[in-house]
């Protein structure tokens, strides 16, 4: 047997400790997800209606008010731009609220730190299940849009988890390194929504890589969320396979910050007690 397959640093380590308690990761992120809307008369059903009200928001403003276009030829219609942006946001939504999330994912719960049993590192995990839930709730919604919208649906589709996948990995290894900073460094905290927000408007959602001038390309390409829109739109509107060479190279890097996050977090989770 390989002792490093057994080192707490280890994506092997990792992996088996996510087989381990997966029970308690489903039943957290239930908790989790139905907890957002507890008291409300509508409950979960808030999920599948923010997403519905924010595509209808954006319908109107951009094809009523701005008229705007996204330049793909006179097929184009009123509501297109509008499907074209939910797509992008629905990528970022997911990043921000990973992110905006994990400096205060051990702080918010000290009563599981001073309990020795509980796997710590399960809390990202958790915050990421419930932001996967309600990115593939306004999936759905978009879906519905883009059928409606043209009758039918491409087989593409379908590749949407593969293509959101490195996206995912990547969030969780920021959100561990994020986590486990965030009970040292409680600045960091305040930083993640200005960050988040930056990525927003420096990557192509409201705009066509296109639109941009050629010498800002590599700044737009360096924003993790640009290559995950762009293969998003098309596997989901444009009915093509998605970039599988970049993809692959995306998940490599994705991978390997996942292993330096999780690395970081088991390094430094012996000190939380102490700080908190």
């Amino acid at each position: 047997m390989n002792p490093h397959e057994n080192h707490p640093t280890s994506l092997i380590f990792l992996t088996k400790s996510i087989f381990l308690h997966r029970e308690l990761i489903i039943q957290m992120t239930k908790r989790e997800v139905v907890g957002r809307y507890k008291g409300s008369y509508a409950g979960l059903l808030w999920s599948f209606i923010n997403p519905v009200l924010m595509l209808v928001v954006y319908t109107f403003v951009f094809s009523v008010v701005f008229k705007t276009k996204w330049g793909i030829g006179n097929e184009e219609s009123n509501t297109s731009f509008a499907v074209i942006l939910f797509a992008g946001l629905i990528a970022h939504g997911l990043l921000a609220e990973v992110l905006n999330r994990a400096p205060g994912l051990i702080l918010g719960n000290i009563n599981y730190v001073k309990k020795v049993v509980f796997p710590l590192e399960m809390l990202p995990l958790i915050s990421l299940g419930s932001a996967i839930f309600h990115s593939f709730v306004s999936l759905a919604v978009l879906l519905l849009a883009l059928f409606f919208l043209n009758g039918s649906l491409s087989w593409t589709v379908l590749l949407i988890p593969i293509v959101l996948l490195p996206l995912i990995i990547l969030m969780l290894g920021i959100s561990m390194a994020l986590a486990s900073l965030g009970v040292y460094v409680r600045d960091i905290g305040q930083t993640t929504g200005i960050i988040t927000t930056i990525l927003l408007f420096l990557s192509p959602v409201f705009f066509p890589l296109s639109a941009m001038p050629v010498k800002y390309h590599s700044y737009i390409m360096a924003n993790p969320l640009t290559f995950i829109i762009e293969q998003a739109r098309e596997v989901l509107i444009w009915g093509n396979q998605p970039d599988w060479y970049g993809l692959s190279i995306y998940a490599l890097v994705s991978i390997s910050i996942l292993w330096l996050g999780y690395a970081w977090f088991q390094k430094t989770r012996k000190g939380f007690a102490d700080v908190l």
